[in-house]
């Protein structure tokens, strides 16, 4: 069974979004991170989407 989509406290650089997506399906964290840089490149709305999940996922307990 998968962990739940949670921002974790203790692994973040921001607010945790990019950890917590890695933990949720067993990624490398420093590859989700790389993989949104280099989107950040790209146009699109990678900025706004960070930003609403920041707001919808909640932190771990």
């Amino acid at each position: 069974m998968a962990a739940q989509l949670m921002r974790p406290q203790d692994s973040k650089m921001i607010a945790g979004v990019c950890s917590g997506i890695a933990r949720r399906f067993g990624w490398s964290t420093g590859l989700v991170r790389l993989a949104f840089v280099i989107s950040c490149v790209l146009p699109g709305p990678q900025i706004l989407i960070y930003i609403a999940l920041w707001i919808l996922i909640p932190k771990t307990p």
